[in-house]
């Protein structure tokens, strides 16, 4: 299976972000502009947070706070569960499966390159299945 940095070659190189003390409100609509379902939250250029729509849920709505008054400070989850470039795509499915999480950062240096979603692990493990069968059907008909 691809590793991390194979698969990040593959996406697009942007990493959607908001500062602490940005109002939710704000980092919310950030997440509908570019579809999607989390934010790193950096304070210069250090990874301090992670900001997901499930956050939003638990922390803002079910608790009757205002999104136009509460930082992201208030309700980002710190600390956030990183990976490496190095590391291999089966590891953090197992990582984010184990954890419960749906967006990964992978951090190299101290500075986050990207951020892996559930969606792009399972898209990738979809993948690799398919070429298998082919590749198994060929050996079989062939």
């Amino acid at each position: 299976m691809q590793s991390v940095k194979q698969k990040l070659e593959n996406k697009p190189n942007v990493v959607h972000a908001v500062g602490p003390q940005d109002m939710v409100f704000e980092a919310i609509k950030r997440m509908a502009t570019h579809g999607v379902g989390a934010l790193v939250v950096l304070e210069n250029e250090l990874l301090v947070g992670i900001l997901s729509e499930r956050d939003y849920a638990r922390k803002v709505i079910l608790q009757g706070k205002s999104s136009k008054d509460t930082p992201v400070a208030q309700i980002m989850s710190t600390p956030v569960i990183t990976t490496t470039l190095s590391a291999r795509a089966n590891d953090c499915m197992r990582l984010m499966t184990d954890r419960r999480i749906r967006h990964l950062p992978v951090v190299d240096g101290g500075k986050v390159l990207g951020v892996l979603s559930i969606g792009d692990l399972l898209k990738l493990v979809i993948a690799t299945q398919q070429r298998e069968i082919e590749q198994l059907n060929q050996y079989i008909s062939g």
